[in-house]
């Protein structure tokens, strides 16, 4: 498997299972807006974005975003307790970056996986609107060795 997904679904599966506990008492909805036919088709037009004003592409790596030299320096700050912000911090690379890098390569895999069928439209739009949220919040998440 390739160590930039890696570390992308390591660090989207602990904040999923930290923010269950510590944000769960909040309720986060929005109305969401498609059109399907009778017959259960859709028209991929009519699936919004989640962020309109978004621009990131998934061409960098996250190691080349962080301003590392490789995969491994990657992984042995992470080991050390860093979390992703902390790294872009000490590198004085803007968190935004990091955080438009996450959430372009989860949409993409998100995008293959509505054009597959292995999701509904609307369970798209749900996922793909709590990117943005769940990104944020999981590269302030430190792993302990």
């Amino acid at each position: 498997m390739n160590p930039k997904r890696i570390i992308i679904v390591g660090t989207m599966a602990i904040a999923i299972t930290f923010s269950a506990g510590m944000f769960g008492n909040d309720a986060n909805a929005q109305t969401l807006s498609i059109s399907i036919d009778k017959s259960g088709n859709y028209n991929k037009e009519t699936i919004p974005s989640a962020d309109p004003t978004y621009t990131a592409t998934t061409d960098e790596d996250i190691t080349q975003i962080l301003g590392l030299e490789s995969d491994e320096a990657l992984y042995e700050a992470l080991y050390t307790g860093n979390s992703l912000a902390d790294i872009a911090d000490n590198n004085q690379i803007p968190i935004q970056d990091v955080i438009d890098l996450q959430v372009a390569e989860l949409t993409q895999q998100l995008d293959s996986r509505l054009a597959s069928g292995s999701i509904t439209p609307v369970t798209y739009l749900l996922q793909k609107s709590e990117l943005p949220d769940i990104v944020t919040k999981s590269i302030h998440v430190r792993m302990t060795p």
